[in-house]
Parts: structure tokens; C-alpha cells; sequence
């Protein structure tokens, strides 16, 4: 048994950028962290194709696979959201003690996140510098990511009915979701119009919590979802994986970073629209 063969050093690479993308969390640059998460997301797609071409597929693969996705979409996305509601809760307090005296103050965007580097971090979160009755408890709530990501990586590696298709919402298309709010934000949280508001209104504590919650119980949920794995290229049997394609290229080039939340929702719809049909389509067979 090869430990260090191609796959297996692409899964590990898929780790390192989880570990890049927590470094730069921490460091404040959330504009940035994503697209490693990204990076980690192509990784962990060819690690298995590689690994199925080469005919490279091992236990030792499935185990290092779900570890490096443990950081990549457990661990590292919840960080990034946990630092996202420091931002948003800090920003808003800055604005609200910013002196009526002087012009503006403080928006969302580059500047203010450029100065969100380890120390101003701290000090913002406790306010009091170290006090822990000070401590806003909220932001902690992003670990509810990396919680039930565990339980939904451990579920996957025993889960015999997912070899072709997914109970319960996959992690990585659970971090894309949430790596579109650190970019909306880095993107549209110094201007002005719809985007600001928006994307403000969203990472508001109690609006951005609620969907933490709803996305994480739906890694664990029993909700069929379709892979896209083809096993030819043919429409039919396809059309799930066809329409949903279509529809991804066609949301990215118009919507941009705004379509990546709705790619996702667009992918559970699809795979709750499917599990109908063919519930339907089986209760008329039987009948």
C-alpha cells in the first residue's frame, strides 16, 4: 500500500489550504481565505478521480480524505464565520460610538478589515481587554459548523447508501455556501446601494445565526441528495446533473459572487424536486 502516492498527496494538499485559509482568517484577511477554500474544494474533486483513474482507491485514501476535509470544510469555514460575526458585531458597535463630529464613519469594506490583523481582533471581541464578562458570546456560534461537519464526515465514511448519491448535505457545498458572505462583504461592505444593505442585513447576527443552524442540520439530515458523478454522458438518468449545470454557468455569469448561496439552494431544491418524482414514480409502480 502506496501512502504517498498522487491522490493521497492532492488529499493532503486539500488540507494545507484549510490551514492557509484559518491563518488568514485569523490574520483578518477573510477576502482572501475563501478562495483557499475554493482551491481545497477543486482538491478534494480530483483526489477521488484521480484516485479512481490510477486505481488508487484504499481505505488509507477514505480516511485521509475525511480528515483533510475536516479542516478544509469543518474547521476553516467555521473560523471564517465565526470571524465574520466579530466584524459584523465590532463594526456595528464602531459605528454606533463613531463621534457625530466627525463626518462618515467607519464602513464594512477593505479598510476597515485590513485592520482587523490578531490584536485589534482581540480587543474588539472582549472590549475590555480580557475581561471575559465583556466577551460577545455570538461569533462562537460559527463553530456550529465544524461540530456538525464532524458528525456528517463520520457519518459518510459508514454510510453505505451514499456510494452514488448523498444523505444529508455534503460539507464542501455547505463551506461554498458560506465562503460567499466574507466575499460579499470584502466586495460591497464600503459602498453604497442594494448589495451594502443586503449583504449587511445578512451577516446580522440574527439572521446570519438561524442559517448556521438550518445548514448545519442538514449535513446530518436524511435528505437525498444527487452527486454528479456520471457514469456516461448520455441525457437521460442525467437530466438532474444537466439542468443543474446549465443553471450554475448561467447564474455565475450573470449574478457572480451572489450566485454561489443560490447554486447551493438551487441544489437541495433540485434534489428535493427528484426524491418527489421518483417517490411518486415508485408508489405507481407498486400500485
Amino acid at each position: 500500500m502506496k501512502m504517498f502516492n498522487i491522490p493521497n498527496l492532492i488529499t493532503a494538499s486539500n488540507m494545507l489550504c484549510g490551514v492557509f485559509a484559518i491563518i488568514l482568517a485569523f490574520a483578518g484577511r477573510i477576502d482572501i481565505a475563501p478562495y483557499f477554500i475554493f482551491l481545497a474544494a477543486v482538491l478534494d474533486f480530483f483526489d477521488g478521480f484521480l484516485a479512481r483513474i490510477l486505481k488508487q482507491q484504499g481505505e488509507l485514501g477514505k480516511q485521509l480524505d475525511s480528515l483533510a476535509d475536516m479542516i478544509s470544510f469543518g474547521l476553516a469555514p467555521g473560523i471564517i464565520i465565526m470571524i465574520t460575526l466579530v466584524i459584523s458585531i465590532s463594526g456595528q458597535e464602531m459605528m454606533s460610538h463613531w463621534p457625530a463630529n466627525i463626518g462618515g464613519g467607519p464602513e464594512f469594506g477593505n479598510e476597515m478589515l485590513s485592520q482587523v490583523n490578531w490584536d485589534i481582533f482581540v480587543i474588539n471581541w472582549t472590549h475590555q481587554f480580557g475581561n471575559l464578562k465583556s466577551i460577545s458570546w455570538l461569533p462562537f456560534t460559527g463553530l456550529i459548523i465544524p461540530f456538525f461537519s464532524l458528525f456528517r464526515l463520520a457519518k459518510f465514511n459508514i454510510d453505505t447508501r451514499q456510494s452514488e448519491s448523498f444523505i444529508g448535505l455534503p460539507t464542501p457545498a455547505n463551506t461554498i455556501f458560506f465562503m460567499a458572505f466574507p466575499l460579499l462583504l470584502t466586495q460591497y461592505g464600503g459602498t453604497t446601494g442594494w448589495e451594502h444593505d443586503l449583504i449587511i442585513w445578512l451577516i446580522q447576527p440574527i439572521v446570519l445565526i438561524p442559517i448556521i443552524v438550518i445548514m448545519s442540520l442538514l449535513l446530518v439530515s436524511e435528505l437525498p441528495l444527487f452527486a454528479l458523478k456520471f457514469k456516461n454522458f448520455k441525457w437521460k438518468r442525467n437530466e438532474i446533473r444537466y439542468i443543474f449545470l446549465i443553471s450554475c454557468g448561467i447564474l455565475i455569469s450573470t449574478l457572480l459572487i451572489w450566485s454561489i448561496p443560490i447554486i447551493v439552494l438551487l441544489y437541495l431544491l433540485l434534489s428535493f424536486i427528484q426524491h418527489i418524482l421518483r417517490k411518486n414514480r415508485t408508489h405507481e409502480i407498486q400500485s
